[in-house]
């Protein structure tokens, strides 16, 4: 079993900056790929960015592929997003997952966080 859980959320104005935190316990966190998903207000989940457990690997949405960028530290058993530029439109519950055999998807993944709300403000 792995728990996940996500730092705070924010409101952050249009052009800001934020990073998310997303730190595990449970079993071993360097074993697996890690990934956040959002789901904007009134819309499916949807995939942001992924990351190979020896982090090596990194895959993006193409919507924040130059803005967004996800790392993780297994010494810290912690993922993070760092989101620069932010737009109105990523406006969304971010998830923190955790996938053993393949990426996390907006749909599969092993472990999931309870979410947290990033607005941006235009």
């Amino acid at each position: 079993q792995v728990q996940l859980v996500e730092s705070r959320g924010e409101l952050v104005r249009a052009g800001g900056s934020l990073r998310l935190s997303c730190a595990a316990s449970g079993r071993s966190f360097s074993g697996f790929n890690m990934g956040w998903i959002r789901q904007p207000p009134g819309k499916e989940r949807e995939f942001v960015a992924a990351v190979v457990a020896t982090g090596t690997y990194t895959s993006y949405a193409t919507s924040v592929k130059g803005r967004f960028t996800i790392s993780r530290d297994n010494a810290k058993n912690t993922v993070y997003l760092q989101m620069n530029s932010l737009k109105p439109e990523d406006t969304a519950v971010y998830y923190c997952a955790a996938r053993s055999s393949y990426l996390p998807t907006a749909s599969q993944s092993d472990y999931w966080g309870q979410g947290t709300q990033v607005t941006v403000s235009s």
